[in-house]
């Protein structure tokens, strides 16, 4: 950044992955990476993206807003939330979580390790 201000957007992203019912781009703001994961309906964790890893939960720390749609999150230790669009979260790894309704999910994530690690090259 040469300038006060420096912008992006994810029409051109640094990274764009696709897997089941899942597309995740990546930007670089300076040294932070940051991500958007929008995920059809039908999309469950374990299913569409636990399947490729060979997890059954995911292990992933996550910071973020959600843009649309409703994902439930259900975490190991019993707790569940859904959380909508405007809504701001943290959870913790070892979780899975489902689309909720007809529309899509879109959530922007601002831990930069998890957003990396959504799209390897």
């Amino acid at each position: 950044m040469t300038t006060g201000i420096y912008k992006v957007d994810f029409s051109s992203p640094d990274k764009k992955a696709t897997a089941e019912k899942t597309t995740v781009e990546v930007v670089n703001v300076g040294s932070t990476k940051i991500a958007r994961l929008t995920a059809q309906p039908g999309w469950i964790w374990s299913e569409c993206i636990g399947s490729i890893v060979g997890k059954d939960s995911c292990q992933e720390h996550h910071l973020g807003i959600v843009q649309s749609g409703q994902l439930l999150i259900q975490h190991e230790d019993g707790s569940e939330e859904t959380v909508r669009a405007g809504d701001v979260y943290v959870c913790k790894p070892d979780h899975d979580g489902r689309v909720v309704g007809d529309e899509p999910f879109v959530m922007i994530e601002f831990d930069s390790q998890t957003a990396d690690s959504y799209v390897k090259e």
